[in-house]
């Protein structure tokens, strides 16, 4: 029986987007848990499809003695504040010192971490776990299939598995994956690394895992599997993050190290010779409400890519509630759309209430205003409800008042769904909680870009990603990187990346 220490810290960092994350930010509770520490923590994360789960439940079948240090996650922004992180930093160093020693080490990681002092979240977490530990002890890893792989990640993990899927299905099994890798480093065996980076990013509108070419290269990672690697592993990358060594990259273990190198090699070299094949088919925010209502069935299901909250968006941009008005929409429903102060205000008001209002648009992003016109008060909520769908299946998520405003029209019918905190729509229940029934709708709005397709998939009869406002661009050409390391190409098949 091992001693190991276990627990998570987790932010996907859109250096590119207008609000950073701070210390408060890790400690709200919306979907995941927020920050807790000790032995609360197994409770915290039971039953949700996370890594740290998929780690303990396995680890706990082989009743290994698990020590329990924090978990904690903020909602995708710009950068994790230097407070926030040395903090929480403070705390994850606290437990290893005062509770080791350790046979192993087991975090739960995102791999697209920035905060204000440091490009390498995790790479940094890393070196300071193993200051406290030392070299000697195993110290593993999960990573979501979006992390920017630095090299000193893979120098100071022992190991690291990586979500195959997004929409991210798989957490828990890659927590499970890990812990097999783990039980051979504690049996004595030596895992040699395999490491290689794409000279190409791509957007995460073309990241879709059940989707060509992507597809290819998780079959081609089990078939490696199956032919007795010890592991194999492909991350796609975090574009919107302005750092040296941004994009996709493959990792690969193994008791050969030749075998290990190669098998990342051939993962890479897969994906560089399908560079063309990539799918980021873009329409504009008219385009997709025209094709939408021509559709004899529904419901058709826009993505509102580009303000996906689970990117770093703002969640409150309305290029697209604009065109669905403009077009005489019937039968929409678009969210969420973050707007805490309308939201009091609806509450204040109550159900069946008129009022004119400014709706959304409040984040400061240049360009945008909010919409402006008279809603009906349909129906008033507290936000907490229960995520029915594969990816968030066990979690309860609390979003503050919310309420369902229809746009008083004559010439459309259109229903918003406003939150008082953000949450990517990539579940059913964010309509279904508040009496609007996803599949009586013509149309169905999710800010989302990807995460979506996992439960509003099996009820679209069409899905449409739109280019709309948004602090999540879809085309990377329109991102003004001024880190990223010379000539990578932006996007497959871009223009190389040149620095001023």
């Amino acid at each position: 029986m091992a001693r190991i220490a276990v627990g998570g810290f987790q932010h996907e960092t859109n250096t590119f987007a207008s609000t950073n994350a701070t210390f408060a930010d890790f400690e709200i509770h919306d979907a995941w848990p927020g920050l807790t520490r000790g032995p609360e923590l197994f409770e915290a994360v039971s039953g949700l499809n996370l890594g740290l789960q998929g780690f303990i439940n396995s680890a706990r079948t082989d009743e290994h003695d698990l020590v329990p240090l924090l978990w904690c996650s903020a909602e995708p922004s710009s950068y994790v504040t230097e407070d926030a992180f040395e903090r929480i930093m403070a705390m994850l160093v606290e437990d290893l010192e005062n509770k080791g020693p350790f046979d192993a080490v087991f975090l739960d990681l995102h791999g697209a971490m920035v905060a204000e002092h440091t490009q390498d979240g995790e790479g940094e977490t890393l070196e300071r776990v193993r200051h406290v530990v030392g070299l000697d002890i195993p110290v593993v890893n999960t990573l979501d299939l979006h992390a920017n792989i630095t090299e000193r990640m893979v120098a100071l993990s022992s190991a690291m598995t990586i979500y195959r899927t997004y929409p991210h299905v798989d957490m828990e099994i890659t927590g499970e994956r890990c812990y097999r890798l783990l039980t051979r480093l504690l049996a004595g065996e030596t895992l040699y690394k395999g490491f290689a980076r794409s000279p190409f990013l791509v957007p995460l509108s073309a990241q879709w895992t059940d989707a060509q070419p992507n597809r290819s290269f998780y079959d081609r990672i089990v078939g490696q599997e199956l032919q007795g690697l010890a592991n194999s592993d492909l991350a796609l990358g975090f574009p919107p993050a302005d750092i040296l060594e941004c994009g996709p990259a493959s990792v690969a273990y193994d008791p050969d190290s030749l075998r290990a190198q190669e098998a990342a090699d051939q993962i890479m070299d897969a994906f560089i010779a399908a560079e063309g094949d990539f799918d980021n088919t873009l329409l504009s925010a008219d385009q997709a409400v025209q094709q939408a209502m021509t559709e004899a069935t529904g419901p058709v299901v826009l993505a509102d890519a580009q303000d996906n909250p689970g990117a770093g968006g703002t969640s409150d941009t309305v290029g697209i509630l604009e065109a669905l008005v403009r077009n005489r929409a019937q039968g929409a429903a678009l969210g969420l759309l973050w707007d805490p102060a309308v939201a009091r205000e609806a509450h204040a008001l109550g159900e069946n209430a008129t009022f004119d209002v400014a709706l959304g648009g409040k984040s400061g992003r240049p360009g945008q205003s909010p919409f402006r016109g008279r809603f009906k008060v349909e129906r008033l909520g507290d936000g907490v409800f229960d995520c029915t769908g594969e990816m968030y299946r066990g979690t309860r998520t609390n979003l503050g008042p919310t309420a369902v405003l229809t746009v008083v029209d004559d010439n459309c019918d259109v229903k918003v769904v406003i939150s008082s905190q953000r949450f990517q729509n990539l579940d059913q229940a964010c309509f279904r909680h508040i009496g609007i029934e996803p599949t009586d709708q013509q149309i169905l709005v999710v800010k989302s870009t990807v995460h979506f397709r996992a439960d509003y998939g099996p009820i679209a009869s069409r899905t449409l990603v739109v280019e709309s406002p948004g602090e999540h661009p879809c085309r990377l050409t329109n991102l003004d990187y001024r880190l990223l390391r010379e000539g990578v190409r932006l996007g497959p098949m871009g223009p190389e990346h040149c620095r001023d």
